[in-house]
């Protein structure tokens, strides 16, 4: 139903068009299960086409935003998958009957995750919509995804994400502009009267903001003297947003020849391809990088925020030894340099390798759970400057995302200052704070009463009246043998807020510290992800260049032995190992 609705379509340049608009009333009903996880409400792309599906999930993040939400400036932006277009008409049209003043995009609807996180926090936004599902595929039979960020630049904390949820159980009527038509595709403003409102949409470039950001972190100069030596990279966009911020960052400022960026055309299904930078779904850049010919190498994902790093021959960098290298080698980046280090940051998931590097240097490391959300709060009051998740993201306090191509800027930082290879980077820092070995193992697509039944047995085992049968067990595969010195779900208590974060990952931690984690993903569009996750620090120089799959075989067998997943799941293998 409607309320009826009245517009002039005016004939003007947009700039031009001060005619007044009205908006009307749509009525609605619920769709069950639009609960936003850890980074948006992402479902498969089918699900958000469904008629008043995705204007019910837009209508409950405005509500959620409430008061500030009348006369407020908002981000959108996304990383051109499929249906994105057609989100940010809607998005506009929502926005101008809901009292928004002003809207930001990017151009042809384009913005990395860490661009909008730039842009919110440099135009004092008041918030941001990001129209992503990150790494998940694209395509009409693929994911899409939608964000809400903060003023902060930051993903929204839970008690957004859980009011947009209320909301959507009790939506009965969306706002709608229907008569707001903006072309995307070209940069300006657009100025239109709503209900007696101005309302202004300003399509920017999509890579501006974003480029001055890391002009004034990274000292652009050495790393392009560096570039324009003897070393050979390449970067491989994925088919993904970055393929616009690759080529003007690499080829116009670095002046790098064409081929040192690949798979740099944004595409709506990626190429047909996942666009989640790992050895599994960039064999073509691991295949590349062991010819020997380049000697380095980087992948980012479908919305720009995650990063993989490779070495000449394929030398791989886990996400985990990154962060790592970054804190250990930080003065090499005029940032850090000039501001100093303030604390060091990562998710419960990840290796313990970033801890050691601060019990070295005296700074504070905290322990968060999945969710780049999380690390938002010690950021905004200055206790963190560099943090890092498993899961191939890295970032710093510039924004409050993690960001890809800032990973990768800071790694040629720290090659063009210590003047080595990759690989010898990462010899030297294992010599000096030992190893962690880690690897995770992603089962994903499990139907969802198989992988609830997994994790509930392990939360049995680990309940406080039982685990007097758990501790102290001892585990033996191919002669290493551990015990059972802990176990528990991980609870977290944030110390700016001092919310209360629980159930956010099973955890077994042996006698020497290594570490079996159990986690149910909150990324997938369908089924169930359970991801696998093992750590063992091993201070031995003679395993240092052996594979992390092969050291760790005992322990992976000790972990699947506990936690009976091929007896639920009926999987003999991973999806993804990484």
């Amino acid at each position: 139903m409607s309320s009826g609705e009245t517009y002039f379509q005016c004939s003007k340049p947009p700039s031009s068009c001060t005619m007044g608009l009205s908006s009307e009333t749509v009525a609605t009903r619920p769709f069950e299960g639009q609960k936003p996880g850890t980074s948006g409400l992402r479902r498969k792309t089918t699900i958000f086409q469904q008629p008043h599906y995705t204007e019910n999930f837009v209508q409950s993040t405005f509500s959620a935003v409430g008061r500030e939400l009348a006369g407020s400036t908002l981000v959108i932006g996304g990383d051109g998958r499929f249906f994105m277009k057609a989100a940010v008409d809607i998005i506009v049209k929502m926005a101008a009957a809901n009292g928004v003043r002003r809207l930001i995009i990017g151009q042809n609807g384009l913005f990395s995750t860490p661009a909008v996180s730039c842009v919110i926090r440099k135009r004092q936004a008041t918030g941001g919509i990001i129209l992503t599902a990150s790494h998940n595929p694209g395509g009409p039979d693929g994911d899409f995804g939608i964000k809400y960020n903060t003023a902060n630049g930051g993903p929204a904390p839970e008690r957004i994400t859980s009011q947009i949820f209320e909301h959507t159980k009790t939506i009965s009527e969306y706002k709608i502009c229907r008569g707001v038509e903006v072309d995307i595709s070209k940069t300006g403003l657009n100025d239109f009267n709503v209900n007696g409102n101005s309302f202004t949409v300003e399509v920017i470039d999509s890579v501006a903001d974003y480029v001055i950001k890391m002009k004034q972190i990274f000292d652009f100069p050495a790393i392009k003297e560096f570039l324009n030596g003897d070393i050979k990279i390449v970067i491989n966009a994925m088919h993904g947003v970055m393929g616009v911020y690759a080529k003007q960052i690499f080829l116009k400022e670095f002046g790098l020849p064409a081929d040192s960026c690949v798979n740099c055309e944004p595409k709506e299904d990626f190429g047909g391809h996942h666009p989640d930078p790992n050895l599994t779904y960039a064999p073509d850049l691991l295949a590349l990088l062991k010819k020997g010919i380049h000697g380095f190498g980087a992948a980012f994902d479908g919305d720009g925020d995650r990063n993989m790093i490779l070495g000449k021959n394929g030398f791989f960098v886990s996400p985990c030894d990154s962060v790592s290298v970054m804190a250990a080698n930080a003065e090499y980046i005029p940032y850090f340099k000039k501001n100093g280090v303030k604390g060091l940051s990562r998710s419960m998931p990840t290796s313990g390798a970033l801890d050691r590097v601060a019990a070295e240097k005296g700074i504070d490391c905290y322990e968060v759970p999945t969710g780049w959300k999380f690390f938002g709060n010690l950021m905004d009051a200055g206790k963190v400057s560099l943090c890092g998740e498993e899961s191939y993201g890295t970032g710093s306090d510039h924004i409050r995302e993690k960001d890809g191509c800032w990973a990768v800027l800071a790694w040629l930082s720290i090659l063009a200052g210590r003047k080595q290879t990759v690989e010898e980077i990462l010899m030297d820092h294992w010599k000096t704070y030992g190893r962690n070995f880690f690897t995770r193992w992603d089962y994903e697509d499990v139907a969802a009463d198989k992988a609830k039944a997994m994790v509930a047995r392990l939360r049995t085992l680990i309940d406080a009246t039982q685990t007097a049968d758990f501790i102290g067990r001892s585990f033996t595969q191919e002669g290493k043998s551990y015990i059972i010195a802990k176990a528990d779900d991980f609870e977290y208590t944030d110390p700016i807020d001092h919310s209360v974060a629980k159930n956010q990952g099973i955890r077994i931690i042996m006698e020497d510290g290594s570490r079996i984690i159990f986690r149910l993903s909150g990324t997938s569009s369908s089924g169930a992800t359970i991801r696998m996750y093992i750590d063992n620090y091993i201070d031995d120089p003679s395993t240092y260049g052996q594979d992390a799959q092969v050291v760790l075989k005992p322990f992976i067998q000790i972990a699947l032995e506990i936690s009976k997943l091929k007896e639920f799941t009926g999987r003999d293998a991973p999806t993804v190992i990484t």
